[in-house]
């Protein structure tokens, strides 16, 4: 990869300079070079992790798909009235070690896999929001339009590693929204793609979709991971049947499951950080069972997404102390039990403002701190996940690039060390024209795309645009400009051909 290079930038070298040699970088597969911190003492933890089992075991948890609840009891758990299972600890166990460490999940390419085990970072921007907002369109219901934009600018950085399901198209019918959502990701990203959990018709025409798009056999598909998808519990302790019915399917089918409870603490969650992540743990341990017991080494990922809720409100609140401290629990707790695991950062500001980064950043920072091996809603993310903005998207990438940076290995060697340089430079002098730093001037440095580093007189006499302004053309440039990966186009008039037979027959209804 190399770094984009704004027009901005590229003005200041003057018409007749000599082009600028380029910084070559790689935001692909970056691992976590912080220790990480926690929040509890380790027998805290422990006694944590036995409150879940000793919740799963007798309080139980609520299952509301029949077929789930046959697959949990034929492994041993108990059946009692209301669809509440009630899951032995040595059922987890076995769970927890039949569960994969380490997930190879392969992209269109090999340059664009992703290994997700612990140490590894991946990010994603925002997930799942029902609305798109922008400076030119406003704020809007997502449309089909959007999800393909923002999966273009979503493969346009390599620092952003798999396609989330940015945001609802609501102007798609969701018996055919499948359909459109895949195309959209097969097409315009040969990143790792999502699939949405609605049921096993849509979930397997999706799958079918990926497969002859990528010119898999079904034992390659079967065989190794090609896609993922997120499971939500209904906290407190429920598994309700569209969420059971794709931890059944992506685990027969040997793909990856991202199990994430989704708790706010005082709401849906006890008010206290341990008690959170005590609920949410219990819940993804049941999660995690299912998957083991349909097929034993079925990928999985823990997950946790714990926040507080505002008080005076109700409304759910992130970037928080809160959060930051229930991200470094749940970094504990996945360590405790060994598996690659899922978090994530967040704003509930209504505008991309200081506010909204501010958020976004120190939640994604306890995520670091956690290490967590995936990242969700780490750019663009408003309102606690009912928009994604463009321009926040924008300003958002440039924090995790330069969070990729520190990721790299910083090299200490005796040319970095420089002696020859500290020879050269007189008392009092500087370093300007120093032998090092001309043949590294160029590239030593990380260049922001979307931040002005000039001083004010220039900023001002380029019109003193602000970080949000910068970000809108900058978007629009990379949409202008993007051209997306190389496709077959045969297997395109295919997918195609199967996307308008399928419609014409209906499509398939979700299931809720």
């Amino acid at each position: 990869m190399t770094e984009t290079v704004p027009a901005s930038r590229a003005k200041r070298r003057g018409r007749g300079a000599p082009p600028s040699i380029v910084r070559e970088v790689n935001y692909r597969q970056l691992k976590n070079p912080f220790p990480p911190m926690k929040v509890f003492s380790d027998d805290r933890i422990e006694a944590m992790h036995e409150a879940a089992l000793s919740v799963l075991e007798n309080l139980g948890m609520r299952v509301l798909l029949p077929a789930a609840r046959d697959h949990f009891t034929r492994g041993g758990a108990i059946l009692r009235d209301d669809d509440m299972i009630h899951i032995g600890r040595d059922m987890v166990e076995a769970a927890l070690a039949s569960a994969p460490k380490s997930i190879h999940a392969h992209g269109a390419i090999r340059e664009r896999d992703v290994i997700l085990e612990p140490g590894s970072i991946v990010f994603q921007p925002g997930a799942g929001a029902p609305h798109a907002t922008d400076r030119t369109r406003g704020r809007r219901p997502g449309t089909a339009s959007d999800f393909r934009d923002l999966t273009r600018l979503t493969q346009h950085f390599d620092v952003l590693q798999m396609v989330p399901p940015l945001i609802e198209p609501q102007d798609v019918a969701t018996n055919v929204r499948h359909y459109m959502t895949m195309e959209a990701q097969l097409t315009l990203s040969d990143k790792l793609p999502f699939i949405f959990s609605r049921g096993t018709p849509q979930v397997e025409q999706s799958f079918e979709i990926l497969r002859d798009f990528r010119g898999l056999s079904d034992d390659e598909f079967q065989g190794s991971v090609h896609s993922y998808t997120i499971i939500n519990t209904n906290s407190p302790r429920q598994l309700d049947i569209p969420m059971a019915q794709g931890l059944i399917d992506f685990a027969r089918a040997g793909q990856v499951s991202i199990v994430t409870p989704f708790t706010l603490m005082g709401a849906m969650a006890p008010i206290t950080v341990a008690g959170a992540i005590t609920l949410s743990h219990a819940e993804a341990l049941a999660a995690i069972t299912l998957t083991q017991l349909v097929r034993p080494g079925a990928p999985v990922l823990y997950g946790t997404f714990t926040s507080n809720v505002d008080m005076k409100s109700g409304a759910p609140a992130f970037g928080t102390p809160e959060h930051f401290k229930a991200s470094l629990a749940a970094g504990q707790m996945a360590r405790l039990i060994g598996l690659p695991w899922r978090s994530a950062a967040g704003s509930a500001a209504n505008t991309s403002d200081v506010q909204a980064a501010g958020e976004t950043q120190f939640g994604l920072w306890g995520c670091l701190m956690a290490g967590a091996t995936v990242t969700i809603h780490a750019a663009g993310w408003l309102e606690g996940g009912l928009t994604v903005s463009y321009e926040k998207l924008i300003t958002d990438i440039e924090i995790l690039q330069m969070i990729a940076e520190l990721c790299t290995e910083t090299h200490a060697t005796d040319a970095e060390i420089g002696l020859d340089a500290l020879a050269e430079v007189a008392p009092g002098g500087h370093f300007f024209a120093a032998q090092q730093t001309m043949s590294r001037y160029q590239t030593e440095f990380y260049q922001p795309f979307a931040a002005d580093w000039s001083n004010f007189g220039t900023w001002s006499e380029n019109g003193s645009v602000d970080a949000t302004t910068r970000a809108t053309g900058i978007w629009q440039r990379i949409l202008h400009d993007e051209k997306g990966p190389k496709i077959d186009l045969d297997r395109k008039a295919v997918l195609d051909e199967y996307i308008a037979k399928e419609t014409a027959k209906g499509g398939a209804e979700p299931v809720s």
